[in-house]
C-alpha cells in the first residue's frame, strides 16, 4: 500500500510533534459560543443528519478509518475461566489486526438463559495503585464488569494502547486514537461472534478517556445500541491526553483529513453522533462535565427532540462528586443499559432499590492476566510503535 507524505509524518509522530498540537480544552465562553454557532447550522431532522453525516466522515478520515481497514475475524485466545458469585471470569488474548494483540477480560453471567446482551467497557486512565490496579484491573471496573454479568450480561473489558499488560506500544501519541478506535470496533467484531449474544443488544461505557472511546465508537459503529460516557462529555474540553484530541478530530482545518469549509466540533457534538440510540451523559460537579446539565445535556436533547427521540437521552448528574467511576456512577449506569438492553435489574438490586456490587470479588491483577508464561505473546507479535503505525496503514482497506 502506498502511503503519501503526510501519512509517512505521521508514522513518525512523537508526542512532542507539534505538526497539529492537541488541543485539549478552551475558555467555557468560547466553547459555548462555539456550540451555539454550531447549533445555528440545523433546525431540522434532515440539517442535522446533514451535519452528523459531514462530521461522522471528519473523524473516520481523520482517524484512518475511512475507508474502513479489514481484518476478517478476530482471533482470540480465552484461558484461566475462574466461576464466581453469579459470574465467571475469562482471561484474554484478542489480535484485532495482524500481529497485533491486547489483553483482556469476558465477565459472563452464570444465571440467566442466552442469548445475552453484551456491554463494551474501555477503561480511562487510571494509574496503578500499590496492587498493579490500573486501567481494566481497577476496582471500579471489576465492580461494574462483574455486575452486569450478574444482571444477565456479559461484560468485555480490554488495554487501551499501551496500558496495562499491553506495553509493547506506547499511549501518549497522536496515533493512540487511531488504534484505539479501531480496537474498539474490533471488540465489536469480537462481541458479535460469540457464543449466545444477541447482536442487537450491544452496549458501552467508560469512564474518563474510556467515555471518549465510548462516543467516539458510538458516533462511527451504528452496532452499538445504546452508550453511557461518564465523567467526559464536555464543551469545553477535549481530553487531557494525545490519544483523545492527538489528531484534529475537532478543527477540520488541520491534519490529513481538512476540510476546506472549516468545520470546527466538540465532544458534546460527536456525543450526539449516538442520536437517536439510547445515549446516557453521567456527569460530576469535580470536573469539566459540571456544566451538563445546562450546557451539554440541552444540546443534545435538541438533536434528539428534532429526530423525534427525546426521551433516549438523559443525564445523570451529580454534583457533588469527583472524576471517577464510583459506586453512584456505576448504579446509573447499569439501570441504564438494564433498561435497554434487558438486563436482569432485579438480581442486583438490594430491598432498598440501591444496586448490590457487593458480590463482586476485587482480584489482584495477576489473576486477570491474558498474558503468563503459560501463554506467553505469540511470537511474531507486532512490537514498537511505529512498526505498529506502518501495519495499521497498510491494512487492506473496505
Amino acid at each position: 500500500m502506498m502511503i503519501d507524505a503526510i501519512l509517512l509524518s505521521l508514522v513518525l509522530a512523537t508526542p512532542d510533534d507539534d505538526r497539529w498540537p492537541p488541543r485539549h480544552d478552551m475558555p467555557e465562553a468560547e466553547a459555548h459560543a462555539m456550540l451555539s454557532e454550531s447549533g445555528d447550522t440545523f433546525d431540522s431532522k434532515a440539517q442535522w443528519n446533514d451535519r452528523a453525516e459531514t462530521l461522522r466522515r471528519h473523524i473516520a478520515r481523520t482517524l484512518q478509518l475511512d475507508p474502513m481497514p479489514w481484518t476478517g475475524p478476530v482471533n482470540v485466545l480465552r484461558h484461566s475461566r475462574t466461576e464466581m458469585d453469579g459470574y465467571a471470569v475469562e482471561n484474554l488474548q484478542v489480535e484485532t489486526m495482524p500481529g497485533f494483540f491486547v489483553g483482556a477480560n469476558l465477565y459472563l453471567p452464570l444465571n440467566h438463559p442466552g442469548p445475552h446482551p453484551i456491554i463494551l467497557c474501555p477503561h480511562g486512565h487510571k494509574r496503578a495503585d500499590d496492587a498493579g490496579a490500573e486501567g481494566r484491573f481497577q476496582p471500579n471496573y471489576q465492580k461494574l464488569c462483574g455486575t452486569i454479568a450478574r444482571s444477565g450480561g456479559v461484560a468485555l473489558t480490554w488495554d487501551m494502547v499501551g496500558w496495562g499488560e499491553t506495553s509493547w506500544v506506547t499511549h501518549a501519541r497522536p496515533e493512540s486514537t487511531s488504534l484505539q478506535t479501531f480496537n474498539t470496533i474490533r471488540m465489536i467484531d469480537l462481541a458479535q461472534s460469540l457464543p449466545d449474544i444477541d447482536p442487537q443488544r450491544i452496549g458501552i461505557t467508560g469512564s474518563s478517556g474510556g467515555g471518549t472511546q465510548t462516543f467516539l465508537a458510538t458516533a462511527l459503529d451504528s452496532r452499538i445500541t445504546a452508550a453511557a460516557p461518564t465523567v467526559m462529555v464536555s464543551a469545553h474540553f477535549f481530553g487531557g491526553c494525545p490519544c483523545e484530541s492527538g489528531f484534529p478530530i475537532h478543527d477540520g482545518t488541520r491534519g490529513p483529513a481538512a476540510d476546506p469549509d472549516g468545520l470546527k466540533t466538540c465532544n458534546v457534538e460527536i456525543a450526539g453522533l449516538a442520536a437517536p440510540r439510547p445515549l446516557l451523559l453521567i456527569s460530576v460537579g469535580g470536573d469539566w462535565t459540571r456544566n451538563t446539565p445546562k450546557i451539554e445535556y440541552p444540546y443534545l436533547q435538541r438533536i434528539y427532540t428534532l429526530l423525534g427521540h427525546e426521551p433516549n437521552v438523559a443525564n445523570a448528574h451529580f454534583a457533588d462528586e469527583q472524576h471517577n467511576y464510583g459506586p453512584s456512577k456505576r448504579a446509573a449506569s447499569i439501570r441504564f443499559l438494564a433498561r435497554h438492553l434487558e438486563l436482569d435489574l432485579a438480581a442486583v438490586t438490594n430491598l432498598d432499590g440501591s444496586i448490590d456490587d457487593e458480590p463482586v470479588t476485587i482480584r489482584p491483577r495477576s489473576e486477570l492476566t491474558g498474558f503468563t508464561n503459560q501463554h506467553p505473546l505469540p511470537s511474531g507479535a507486532l512490537q514498537g510503535d511505529d512498526i505498529t503505525w506502518q501495519a495499521f496503514l497498510a491494512l487492506p482497506r473496505n
